[in-house]
């Protein structure tokens, strides 16, 4: 893990009563979730310097596509936001694993 999943992971770990539960490097078809929320179906993928790269946006896009054809939301967060404000991105994450799951139809 890199250095702001780790500092994203120790914010996310816990499993305080009501809130949303995350997993880490979790599976989802031929794809690994850096985090995943099952029961919002939420994909977190913290994004590096080489996520700016034309070719590795272009990769992302599609893989992204591919997970929401599996049901799922994907969010993307810049590592150096998690770097700068480790909290907030994890109450961010947080907010929007409270939200419902993508319905089938969208």
């Amino acid at each position: 893990m890199s250095r702001s999943e780790v500092l994203l992971w120790v914010r996310l770990r816990g499993r305080e009563p009501g809130e949303p539960t995350f997993r880490r490097q979790h599976p989802i078809g031929p794809y690994i979730a850096d985090f995943y929320c099952s029961a919002t179906k939420l994909v977190i993928e913290i994004d590096g310097g080489v996520h700016r790269e034309e070719d590795r946006m272009v990769r992302d896009y599609w893989r992204d596509e591919a997970l929401r054809e599996r049901g799922c939301r994907v969010l993307r967060i810049d590592a150096r936001d998690v770097l700068r404000d480790p909290d907030s991105v994890a109450d961010k994450v947080r907010a929007e694993a409270r939200l419902p799951p993508p319905s089938r139809s969208a």
